[in-house]
């Protein structure tokens, strides 16, 4: 047989894990990176293909792994013509996977790679499990003091949202189920709150994730990450995605609080001056009144989306 035939039996030999590696300007680690995935998961046991996503990178990048492609008989790469973002290049990858597991990690040596075996081990000995997220000890990247307290406030809030502990919520490396997720990838922006996007589309189904707790290391190269358009694009992707499954945990609240104001205000008002309602008392009661409506039909339209 030849080698090119050799090869195309190889990619379309049955696999059990993708393991999911975007990759954007990390010429001086990616190579590294796939190396130390390719030799944990060799050792492993499991069937895998390592998927590795070059978003249209402006070093070396895709020339290196191409270079290393032949020699790790795992690996596959494709190339993007433009860049389209992280979230763009995981929605793919998973889209692409041949394995039932697919696992999403970074390319910047910060998480310990090593342990996808494990991660991967624990979903796939638990079938009551739909994913698994190395949840980080501590935080590394710049920006820490903004970040941490930020990231906090956020998580916080999307605990509240889903009635859930999350110990980390934005974590990049995570094993799950490709079936489980497929009808959550249209939902993924293409930035960086992916992660997020994912993690909160499980918990609002209902879909159980198990936390490990990880070691954190400090990222090689360049971070693309920016704090004040990242942190508000992540904000927003919390509340959309909440809203998209439970908007009556988003408006129904602010509308029963303006709603309870309004009644309180209304009472005073008739205590102070009988048979004179003020112009911001109808406008506290009008406009709870209106997002309450909005919470309703917002719920109504989730329920009918999902069959419900």
């Amino acid at each position: 047989m030849s080698r090119a035939a050799a090869g195309s039996d190889e990619s379309e030999a049955p696999v059990s894990v993708t393991i999911v590696l975007p990759c954007y300007n990390e010429q001086d680690h990616v190579v590294k990176e796939a190396e130390r995935i390719c030799a944990a998961m060799d050792t492993s046991g499991h069937d895998y293909e390592l998927l590795v996503i070059d978003d249209a990178s402006t070093d070396d990048s895709l020339a290196r792994l191409r270079e290393v492609e032949p020699l790790l008989e795992r690996l596959r790469v494709i190339a993007f013509g433009h860049n389209g973002g992280v979230g763009t290049a995981r929605r793919i990858g998973t889209q692409s996977a041949r394995g039932e597991i697919v696992v999403w990690t970074d390319a910047d040596m910060s998480y310990p790679n090593e342990r996808i075996p494990e991660l991967v081990s624990l979903l796939a000995d638990d079938p009551g499990t739909d994913q698994v997220v190395a949840a980080r000890r501590q935080e590394m990247g710049r920006h820490r003091l903004l970040r941490v307290p930020a990231k906090w406030l956020i998580r916080k809030i999307a605990e509240r949202l889903t009635n859930t502990h999350i110990p980390d919520l934005n974590s990049g490396l995570r094993a799950f189920r490709r079936e489980v997720a497929l009808p959550f990838l249209r939902l993924l922006p293409p930035g960086f709150s992916c992660v997020t996007t994912l993690t909160l589309a499980f918990l609002s189904n209902q879909r159980q994730v198990r936390y490990v707790p990880v070691d954190y290391a400090r990222r090689s190269g360049n971070s693309k990450f920016h704090f004040i358009r990242d942190a508000y694009r992540y904000i927003l992707q919390v509340l959309r995605m909440v809203m998209y499954f439970h908007p009556l945990k988003v408006l129904m609240p602010l509308a029963l609080w303006l709603l309870g104001i309004g009644v309180a205000k209304f009472g005073y008002d008739m205590i102070r001056e009988p048979f004179y309602i003020p112009n911001n008392t109808v406008m506290l009661l009008m406009t709870g009144l209106i997002i309450a409506a909005l919470a309703l039909l917002a719920d109504l339209i989730v329920r009918s989306r999902d069959g419900r």
